[in-house]
């Protein structure tokens, strides 16, 4: 996948990039696969030779006007250059006017916001980032080329400010929670980041297995936090997208009736433990969240069972129209940031973690639409959606699920060898099944 699609920018976006490590490659990276023309500019200093990257470099005086102003492939603005051998940034009056611009031919505006004297990594100063008000998505390059380095002046723009941040002392080795603790502190990461704008952090330079699995480790931290949307690993030099870390939900559907069951399904015993319990802690464990339960005919007795998990139950008053109902009250109550959210199916208490797990790593390399199990030539569950299929999940009505949404969208698969994992708990006879499997199944 390109970068474009990795962070899943809209064709007008208002972008920033702060950070070291790649933020000039990033942004005429970005330029290049957004559709031209594209309008690209600096806030902060900008060495001459990378102008050469644009097609075309407009130097921008406070009194400079844009009338007739011709926009074909990358236009760069900037400031007038200096004895340095940079130009100067934006003044706030100069980028209004670039935005204007930008608003009247609807283009997208990618700026970058600071510098960090070409070191992978930095700290910001008193005055950075200029991050304008108007931008929608701010982007965070980081340089894993200085993991394992010395925090020193060789690595890192602002040692000292950096060593503050991150817990570090000046010369020790630079660790993943070090670069963690940077970028989720106001002073760092996060500094001067519009409050609705949508956070990303771009891990580069992950050149190696090691640096991307340190990557992921970065990821992990972030994530839970909440303090970026997504988390990127990129080796940028080579255009190569790594994975895309983004939070992912959890959806148990728990709202039928039980019939055939002639007792409510979700509170069989699994290991000695109600199967909701043990599809609530496989969800958690697997790192999904928020894990929301959609309950339906049991709602009290399902409320007491995971009373004392971190996880959200919602009556779906609605259960007897259909599955879809609870579908869709399942989506309707995740946040807006969700990349992604599984399904799991509350009669299926011996699916394992790592089932869920590798629903996830797959999503985070391909942005699949669809993630699947694949047993036995046979599809299971549970089964992980792409934000980009929710409207059509929400969309469904009667007694179907997210099985009916297949065909629209492509399904990468996640070849698995234990049969007992399609196996559902349907009558008595199928929960004696499963409980013949009690010791071969974690």
């Amino acid at each position: 996948m390109n970068l474009t699609i990795a962070m899943r920018l809209r064709s007008t976006a208002r972008i920033a990039i702060a950070g070291g490590g790649g933020k000039s490659t990033a942004m005429f990276l970005l330029a290049r696969e957004l559709p031209a023309p594209v309008i690209v500019a600096a806030t902060a200093h900008l060495a001459i030779e990378q102008t050469a990257l644009a097609d075309r470099h407009c130097a921008v005086e406070d009194s400079t006007t844009f009338e007739g102003q011709s926009l074909t492939g990358i236009t760069l603005f900037t400031g007038p250059s200096n004895n340095a051998g940079k130009t100067i940034g934006l003044t706030a009056s100069a980028m209004q006017r670039v935005l204007d611009l930008a608003n009247q031919h609807h283009l997208p505006v990618l700026i970058e916001a600071d510098g960090a004297r070409g070191l992978p990594l930095k700290a910001p100063a008193e005055h950075e980032p200029p991050i304008p008000e108007f931008v929608d998505t701010v982007i965070y390059v980081v340089g894993l080329s200085g993991l394992g380095q010395p925090l020193d002046a060789a690595h890192v723009h602002r040692p000292e400010h950096f060593a503050r941040l991150s817990g570090l002392s000046l010369g020790d080795a630079i660790t993943p929670d070090a670069i963690a603790k940077v970028l989720c502190d106001p002073s760092g990461g996060l500094k001067n980041v519009p409050s609705t704008a949508r956070r990303i952090a771009l891990l580069n330079q992950a050149d190696t297995p090691e640096l991307q699995a340190q990557a992921q480790v970065i990821a992990r931290q972030l994530l839970p936090t909440w303090a970026y949307h997504s988390v990127v690993s990129a080796a940028l030099k080579q255009q190569q997208v790594y994975a895309v870390h983004e939070p992912t939900a959890g959806i148990i559907l728990a709202a039928g009736a039980s019939r055939r069951m002639h007792q409510p399904k979700p509170l069989l015993l699994w290991h000695g433990e109600p199967f909701i319990r043990h599809v609530a802690r496989t969800a958690l464990g697997a790192g999904l969240s928020p894990v929301v339960i959609v309950s339906g005919a049991h709602t009290p007795e399902l409320r007491a069972a995971v009373a004392d998990l971190p996880v959200t139950l919602i009556h779906n008053p609605d259960w007897e129209a259909g599955q879809s109902t609870s579908v869709r009250r399942g989506l309707q109550a995740l946040p807006d940031t969700i990349g992604s959210a599984i399904f799991l199916l509350a009669d299926q208490p011996q699916i394992p973690i790592e089932v869920v797990k590798a629903l996830i790593e797959q999503h985070a390399q391909t942005l699949s639409p669809i993630v699947a199990p694949l047993i036995d030539d046979r599809r299971g569950n549970p089964v992980l959606f792409d934000r980009v299929t929710f409207d059509d999940l929400l969309s469904l009505r009667g007694d179907v699920g997210g099985r009916a949404v297949f065909a629209k969208h492509p399904i990468a698969y996640v070849p698995w060898h234990a049969a007992g994992l399609l196996l559902d708990v349907d009558t008595p006879e199928d929960y004696q099944r499963l409980l013949a499997l009690e010791d071969r199944l974690p």
